[in-house]
């Protein structure tokens, strides 16, 4: 079994699907955890769920680059430092063909997928060179690899979580800190149980798989993983 003890963790997106995932797994781990969300009553619940493992939990808008800055400095006022985060925030919506986006769909898509990975990568590399080690771990989608009618604005934005994750892996790959992305396929949640319900759900991913993928890059056995793509399709 994975073995993260008095290792502090950061999960993004913690109230989602899978969010609660990579709780269940790193809690099982023995990791210390942080949790953020935009939703404070899901967060505390979760917070009251987990309480032997949660240090703390904290609401945020991840777009907002200043409030990722002070998310950042509430947590190391808490912790001392921060071992690994796992960029779980993003979303997921078809669009339209590129010729009819407004800038605001394909804005929205961007801050909700890039953006806020790129502000708590930015947050959190200063102290990760400070304490001399750090992992990063950015869910991008296996739609980065290949564009998609009418997904432009997703399909982009996750391959610019992959770009980012591989540009900053080739900047730190001599200061101890690993960034990797992992890729899934689709995800067996109940949202798209319920949007594509004549789907073979079997061949999807589970959140737990992806959360266990995760969970192995925050070990010292993949010390020497950085700047990979990782791919959890499932069957499909």
């Amino acid at each position: 079994m994975t073995d993260l003890s008095n290792q502090f963790i950061l999960i993004t997106g913690a109230t989602g699907a899978l969010g609660q995932a990579c709780i269940k797994t790193f809690a099982a781990a023995k990791a210390k955890l942080i949790l953020t969300s935009r939703s404070e009553a899901a967060l505390a619940q979760l917070t009251e769920q987990y309480s032997e493992e949660v240090v703390c939990s904290l609401s945020c808008d991840l777009s907002q680059s200043e409030a990722v800055e002070q998310l950042f400095k509430n947590i190391i006022s808490k912790t001392g430092r921060l071992d690994a985060v796992l960029n779980v925030a993003g979303g997921f919506s078809m669009g339209t063909a590129v010729h009819e986006l407004s800038a605001d769909d394909f804005n929205a898509m961007f801050e909700m997928n890039f953006k806020s990975v790129m502000n708590t990568c930015k947050a959190a590399i200063p102290g990760m060179l400070k304490q001399g080690h750090g992992r990063i771990i950015n869910v991008s989608a296996r739609a980065a690899e290949q564009g998609k009618a009418n997904m432009a604005p997703y399909c982009i934005s996750k391959s610019a979580v992959v770009t980012l994750s591989e540009c900053l892996a080739a900047e730190h790959k001599m200061n101890n800190i690993t960034v990797n992305s992992v890729l899934p396929g689709t995800i067996d949640t109940p949202t798209n149980r319920c949007d594509m319900p004549n789907a073979d759900f079997s061949s999807w991913v589970s959140c737990e798989d992806i959360a266990a993928t995760m969970a192995f890059l925050c070990t010292e056995q993949a010390r020497s993983i950085s700047g990979a793509s990782i791919p959890v399709y499932g069957r499909s």
